[in-house]
């Protein structure tokens, strides 16, 4: 994997560094890259380690072999959607069919 930027989700194993293998892999999502150089090959990440769901867990900065990072997908997270009659910022339900009515206190 050569070209890098900010979002990629990596797979940090073995094939990056002897210190990610087995059960020590980690997914990565790249925040950034340092520009600094370093040894032929090798490249300092920052970014944040991920669950099994998706969620960051940790942020991190590592050194690894640019050759040995892999693309990984995250698990589909599914969104639920409002029932119509909702928009942002509502705190009550109104059915779309309703009209709704404004009623007086009568000055208070």
């Amino acid at each position: 994997m050569t070209d890098l930027k900010p979002g990629d989700l990596l797979l940090i194993g073995e094939a990056c560094s002897v210190q990610f293998t087995g059960d020590r892999a980690l997914r990565l999502r790249l925040v950034s890259v340092d520009a600094r150089p370093t040894y032929h090959g090798w490249v300092w990440l920052t970014g944040y380690v991920l669950n099994d769901k998706g969620l960051a867990v940790d942020k991190r900065e590592v050194f690894v072999q640019q050759a040995g990072l892999v693309s990984a997908a995250l698990p589909r997270i599914g969104v639920r959607k409002r029932p119509s009659g909702y928009s942002r910022g509502d705190t009550a339900w109104v059915p779309p069919s309703s009209s709704a009515t404004t009623h007086s206190t009568g000055g208070v």
